[in-house]
């Protein structure tokens, strides 16, 4: 008996085995079904034999004047309707057919819905995993196979955390050996004589510093680690509007819109990037705030010359700028949009280039500039 569970137990213990027997299973009962009603539409017909009525021929050439009294009545009992024995009926035939079908639709469901629910419960946890890599390991339960795949996913789990974990301690590490010789020329600039020339190298100390520590944040993405709460959007952009105001820039917030959950310091450096980026190429930012049900769309719009369409999914990649960025007036390593989208993806969003509806040049150029952020509602 012991080998039996032990085998019953391998058996139902994987999804093959679930899926054959529910299938047998369906098979039989539906079969038993079936032969029930046939049994019991047989059983309630008349016993003993049934003969048709005679040829016509027959009855034509003899009449029932010319049998005797005995024999037609026999024939006319016999050609009566009411003593005829009954065919299978239809609806009998029907009424199988569709039990048939109905169990086996029945079973197809139920079969669905049993071996589909731990592999759902597998791919919310991927999901899951791409917003908090630091989530509890899965239980390792339920069929072989999915046993199987639960626990390599926690194995890949552990892995994308250790890495993480030796790759912030890395930048830690390049951040501290890069910031140390920048304090030391910050301290010989100081006792340069020229003032100009003092001006300058702090200058120069100054962008270095600023694109080693937003390298380095890019790196070592540590806004992922961010808690997620319900953060009002609306009020967001309206504090980033007036904080460049009171720098002296043009930027405008038009549109409503509903909280959000979010990660405040993550979603408000994407829309710090996108503005930035406004003013730093189209001379002015209007942000146009449009809400639903389903998404909140932001849309960050300037009055700069636009790009090519060549161009607008290449400046999202990280580091690059198109030849005309390349100068100190603007500045920037070519990470503000990279990172924008990044923290867009996080958030299960995505994030757009596309040229204004302005006049151009036919190239897609002098049109302004408009990025399009994308957040879906959970």
């Amino acid at each position: 008996m012991t080998r039996i569970a032990a085998a019953w137990q391998r058996w139902t213990g994987t999804l093959f085995g679930r899926l054959a027997l529910l299938l047998m299973g369906t098979a039989l009962i539906s079969h038993v079904l079936a032969l029930t009603l046939v049994l019991r539409v047989l059983q309630g017909a008349p016993p003993g034999p049934h003969p048709g009525p005679p040829p016509p021929a027959m009855a034509a050439a003899s009449g029932p004047m010319s049998m005797g009294p005995a024999l037609a009545s026999a024939s006319a009992s016999a050609s009566s309707p009411s003593h005829h024995r009954p065919g299978p009926p239809r609806w009998g035939m029907a009424a199988d057919v569709g039990i048939r079908l109905g169990a086996i639709l029945l079973a197809a469901w139920v079969a669905a819905r049993w071996l589909v629910r731990p592999i759902q419960r597998l791919a919310q946890a991927a999901h899951a995993l791409g917003h908090d890599i630091d989530r509890p390991p899965m239980a390792e339960d339920g069929p072989l196979e999915v046993r199987e795949a639960t626990r390599t996913f926690n194995q890949m789990q552990a892995r994308i955390r250790e890495q993480i974990s030796d790759r912030d301690r890395f930048v830690a590490a390049v951040s501290h050996d890069l910031r140390t010789p920048l304090t030391r020329l910050r301290l010989r600039t100081e006792g340069l004589a020229d003032e100009a020339e003092r001006e300058r190298f702090r200058r120069d100390i100054a962008e270095m510093d600023q694109m080693i520590a937003v390298t380095l944040d890019y790196l070592r993405g540590a806004a992922e680690s961010e808690a997620w709460v319900s953060l009002d959007v609306e009020a967001l952009a309206h504090t980033i509007a007036e904080d460049l105001q009171d720098q002296g820039h043009s930027v405008q917030v038009h549109g409503q819109a509903q909280p959000l959950s979010a990660q405040p310091n993550a979603l408000r450096r994407c829309l710090d990037n996108l503005v930035d980026n406004a003013i730093r190429y189209g001379l002015r930012a209007d942000i146009h705030l449009t809400d639903s049900a389903e998404a909140l769309r932001i849309e960050v719009r300037d009055q700069g010359p636009g790009l090519a369409e060549a161009e607008l999914t290449r400046v999202m990649a990280p580091f690059y700028r198109v030849e005309g960025s390349r100068n100190r007036a603007h500045g920037g390593v070519g990470l503000g949009l990279a990172i924008a989208l990044d923290i867009a993806r996080r958030h299960g969003g995505e994030l757009t280039l596309r040229n204004g509806d302005g006049p151009g040049d036919g190239l897609g150029k002098g049109r302004g500039l408009v990025a399009t952020l994308v957040l879906p509602r959970p």
